[in-house]
């Protein structure tokens, strides 16, 4: 039996008007990929830094989805989602912070993870948030990024995969682009001795069908036609569910862990002590700002410069001496994790030499994970424990007495009453 399709591409392979002889194999493609590369970086480091503004025009994102938009007529328009349309109020990562926080955690993500099922859960986080506005356009960008996992996106490739599989694929639905994108993944690997890993090529024949220069002819599998459609749409709608009640536990647990985080800074400062916030944790949103706000935005030069400085970056919080470099106080909050990583931390810092004599090692924790804290550190990996004296504050007691200590309180001394000790 005849294949139709495979005779098509060939044919599209060979035409010096189709798109991969003039866009795929243009010299200049893989330039571009490196240039957009880096202004994704730009884009990233303005957002991070509240330098991104709140127009489209002439801002670092202007710039690459113009670099994308002059790929050939392939993207031509690919700026059209990306216009600030100000009667919609779309899209949604002008005007509101934190959806352009999120935006810029999508490109970062992205930017930094290297397989699939790390970029599908960057687009799974972000489908969560219901950006209006803010939808599968993104993918273009994406696929500057990891062009062997992530297919292009707009109305020609959509038409195209469409007219092939007899599918539904709707504009502006994630799900929508998951599902599609696994049959274009099919697709790729059904005819990949005529197209490429990089999936921008299959994206090239999609446009040119969807466009209108090719027509398609009828695909003869039934796993690649509508019914393998619908099938994979649920699978994706599936995934939707699964990773939604997966990411409300993580955000129960990260709420919990950053409200903790952020009344021991608070505390911390009542009592006059400066106040370090782990370097992965400083952006976190609390209570309408950051949990960074008002804490030191650089390790005092002691500590950046011992040999654990990378260790002590990421302890949870420090209190240090209003007077003097050294630290006062060391938090670890273990709301659900294993406990492992945070004491080996602390360790690092007691052994530094950077810690006041005085200074005290505390681990923060739920009041039901006494019990499993205390096992823990009977491991002989743990050894030093003891002669450090890390003492176990509760939660309960914590927020029993915080405002009675930040009132009263004059120095690390008021936490004395409320501490267990482990060892």
């Amino acid at each position: 039996m005849p294949d139709r399709l495979r005779d098509l591409i060939v044919q599209w392979r060979e035409d010096p008007s189709a798109t991969y002889q003039t866009w795929f194999l243009w010299d200049e493609r893989l330039k571009n990929f490196r240039s957009i590369r880096r202004g994704i970086g730009q884009v990233v480091e303005e957002i991070e830094a509240d330098r991104f503004g709140v127009a489209y025009r002439g801002s670092s994102l202007e710039t690459i989805v113009h670099s994308v938009a002059e790929q050939r007529q392939i993207f031509r328009g690919a700026d059209h989602a990306f216009l600030w349309k100000p009667k919609l109020r779309i899209p949604d990562i002008y005007e509101n912070p934190v959806n352009q926080r999120a935006f810029g955690r999508l490109l970062h993500h992205c930017s930094c993870c290297s397989t699939a099922a790390e970029i599908l859960s960057a687009i799974r986080a972000i489908d969560q948030l219901k950006i209006k506005g803010l939808g599968p356009a993104v993918a273009n960008l994406i696929y500057f990024l990891h062009p062997t996992h992530a297919p292009p996106f707009n109305t020609a490739i959509v038409n195209g995969y469409n007219a092939i599989t007899r599918s539904k694929v709707k504009l502006g639905s994630w799900e929508h682009y998951l599902a599609m994108r696994e049959g274009i993944l099919a697709l790729n690997a059904r005819y990949r001795d005529l197209l490429s890993n990089d999936l921008g090529a299959l994206a090239g024949f999609l446009f040119d069908i969807g466009s209108g220069r090719y027509p398609a002819p009828p695909l003869d599998s039934e796993a690649l036609s509508d019914r393998g459609w619908q099938e994979r749409l649920a699978e994706a709608r599936a995934e939707a569910v699964k990773f939604e009640r997966t990411a409300l536990q993580q955000r129960e647990t990260d709420r919990s862990h950053t409200e903790i985080q952020a009344w021991v800074r608070d505390l911390g400062r009542a009592l006059g002590y400066r106040v370090w916030i782990a370097a992965n944790d400083r952006g976190r949103c609390f209570e309408g700002g950051r949990l960074g706000e008002g804490c030191l935005n650089d390790l005092p030069p002691s500590l950046a410069a011992s040999a654990g400085a990378d260790s002590f970056r990421l302890i949870d919080v420090l209190w240090l001496e209003a007077g003097s470099d050294r630290v006062a106080a060391a938090f670890e909050v273990e709301h659900s994790t294993t406990i492992y990583s945070g004491v080996v931390r602390m360790l690092d810092l007691a052994l530094s030499g950077e810690l006041h004599t005085s200074a005290g090692l505390f681990l923060v924790a739920p009041d039901s994970r006494e019990g499993d804290v205390r096992a823990q550190l009977q491991r002989p990996a743990f050894s030093r424990i003891a002669d450090l004296d890390v003492r176990y504050l509760p939660y309960s007691e914590l927020e029993k007495h915080r405002a009675a200590i930040a009132r009263f309180g004059t120095d690390i001394r008021a936490l004395a009453e409320i501490l267990h000790r482990l060892i």
